[in-house]
């Protein structure tokens, strides 16, 4: 899902390229839909929907067997071991798939999703894609990535050794602020922008820009 047109990735790519200016600190973006597919969380909340309505109903067994009884026509019956235990199952069965159906609809599967578990997530992701596109590949590790995932709503800083050494990863909170700020009224493109430029002056302070400096990493935004 392509969330920036070609003019909005303009807008990113110049800011990136504005921010190198004055730092040799080399500055990559990537803007993902999700950073991960939550499948086990799905399948935890329909075993646990499940199993808990499976285990009111043992526990409770005359209550839900007399309301069976009366949707028949109030018609009462001996149920067996055997057709009680299949009805459990049966009802277990039935929230799993429907549980697992309703998490199909997204919004209310990333609502479901437990913030520690999307913070994670993004976090591992946006390592990931640092450790594949910037870590190690400037001439004194100072690459840093702006990683946005757009589902959770989150986004992380990921600085390499020399800039991690310098600047305590609580000085990307105004990046971090600014950016969600423009992000969370729909203007993705501008957050990226405003993101970058904070994260250039930083490194402007300590990283300035040498004579022969040179791009070693693409201003272009990543898109996943």
């Amino acid at each position: 899902m392509a969330y920036l047109s070609e003019k909005e990735h303009a807008i990113v790519s110049q800011a990136v390229a504005n921010a190198e200016e004055n730092t040799s600190g080399e500055i990559v973006t990537v803007l993902a839909d999700r950073s991960d597919g939550y499948t086990d969380v799905a399948l935890w909340w329909a075993i646990g929907v499940s199993f808990t309505a499976m285990s009111v109903l043992a526990a409770f067994p005359d209550f839900f067997l007399s309301l069976i009884d009366g949707f028949r026509g109030g018609w009462t019956s001996d149920w067996t071991q055997g057709e009680f235990v299949t009805l459990v199952l049966l009802v277990g069965l039935v929230k799993f798939l429907a549980m697992l159906a309703i998490q199909l609809w997204q919004p209310l599967k990333f609502r479901m999703i437990p913030s520690p578990v999307t913070a994670q997530r993004v976090r591992e992701e946006a390592v990931r894609h640092f450790k594949v596109g910037a870590e190690g590949r400037t001439h004194g590790r100072t690459g840093i990535l702006l990683y946005l995932s757009m589902r959770e709503h989150r986004a992380e800083i990921v600085a390499d050794d020399a800039i991690a050494r310098l600047v305590h990863a609580e000085i990307w909170g105004e990046a971090m602020v600014d950016m969600l700020a423009h992000v969370s009224r729909g203007r993705i493109a501008e957050g990226l922008a405003a993101g970058v430029e904070d994260v250039g002056k930083v490194l402007a302070e300590q990283f300035p820009r040498g004579d022969h400096d040179e791009n070693e990493l693409p201003d272009r935004l990543i898109e996943v």
